[in-house]
């Protein structure tokens, strides 16, 4: 039976978020903007603000303005030395800031190109666009590296260790697979899942494994397979030719015709009939989020840990998952749940 996730504290923000971070020891970030009144603002950017919370209790510790504000890309993260990075659109172009964990004074900015999706590390800042993916020193705000390939398009990313694993669409067939770059100079390393899914919504990546949801995995399985997806499909839909979306765990070696480390059929109705699926990875688990419900898996197996009902995680506006605490905001509230760690 699904029982409801405990929550540890919520509090009421008088801003509307749009943008977490976690620390695995010390305190919740939250990234925030003043809507102007009306909803219209002259410039491309809504300036913003930045605010420390404690893990435990949800008390402030700090609130400061910030740099950064609310437009096209944002990342947060924390850096090596008692600091935190954010980046994204300021009102003079975008922008990677350096600012105090303790106090939230800024400490130094850097201007720099546009982005998408960016991952914040101790070591390097990885940025995404359709066509571009580069690296950012945390420590020095300066671009490292870059990547590109005529060819390729670029959509999600995902990091462990020294890797970098981007699933991107090979523009001359449409397909999209999984390819790897190291985290440090942007090299590419090897294509983990060769370009031949119509579609990858989502990646998480975790210690020896990634999961991708896709749909359509026949060809991704070997023939000793066959018969457990067969069956899957039956069980959703006896009539069901194909999936239309599951899960499927590749190792960080994996290579064209290896088998997968485990795969599951979520659903064989038409897509626009089935649910929105997120994915989150964090020590080794798989967090699943539906709607309301969150459930855990384990990231190389597969096995069902838990799952549970969180009230506001299907209205919310970011979700992350650090060491058993579940910070999730909603447009004018966050909150942090009691997860298994």
């Amino acid at each position: 039976m699904t029982t409801t996730a405990r929550r540890r504290w919520t509090r009421e923000i008088r801003s509307e978020v749009d943008g977490i971070a976690i620390h695995p020891e010390g305190p919740v970030l939250l990234h925030g903007y003043d809507p102007p009144a009306g909803g219209m603002w002259l410039d491309d950017v809504i300036p913003g603000k930045l605010g420390a919370l404690d893990r435990h209790t949800g008390e402030t510790l700090w609130l400061a303005p910030c740099e950064v504000g609310y437009g096209r890309g944002f990342g947060a993260g924390f850096g090596a030395e008692n600091d935190l990075v954010v980046l994204g659109p300021s009102a003079n172009g975008h922008r990677i800031v350096r600012m105090s964990l303790t106090d939230g004074q800024l400490m130094t900015a850097a201007s720099i190109e546009p982005f998408d999706v960016a991952l914040v590390e101790r070591d390097v800042c990885i940025c995404l666009t359709p066509n571009r993916i580069f690296g950012l020193m945390t420590d020095a705000l300066t671009e490292a590296w870059e990547y590109s390939r005529e060819g390729e398009r670029f959509h999600h990313i995902g990091r462990w260790g020294s890797h970098v694993f981007v699933v991107y669409t090979n523009t001359n067939t449409g397909k999209q697979g999984v390819l790897c770059l190291e985290a440090g100079t942007g090299d590419f390393s090897h294509v983990v899942l060769s370009p031949v899914q119509d579609m990858i919504h989502e990646l998480a990546v975790g210690a020896g494994a990634l999961v991708i949801s896709t749909a359509d995995i026949l060809g991704l399985l070997t023939p000793e397979a066959m018969q457990t997806y067969l069956s899957a499909l039956s069980a959703h839909d006896e009539s069901a030719t194909a999936d239309t979306l599951s899960l499927v765990a590749l190792g960080h070696e994996h290579q064209s015709g290896d088998a997968p480390l485990w795969h599951e059929v979520l659903g064989c109705a038409p897509v626009d009939d089935l649910p929105d699926l997120r994915v989150h990875s964090n020590n080794d688990k798989l967090y699943l989020m539906r709607g309301a419900w969150l459930e855990v898996r384990d990231m190389l197996t597969g096995r069902a840990l838990g799952d549970w009902t969180v009230p506001g995680l299907d209205e919310s506006v970011a979700w992350t998952v650090c060491d058993g605490a579940g910070f999730l905001a909603e447009e004018t509230r966050v909150s942090i749940f009691e997860l298994p760690a």
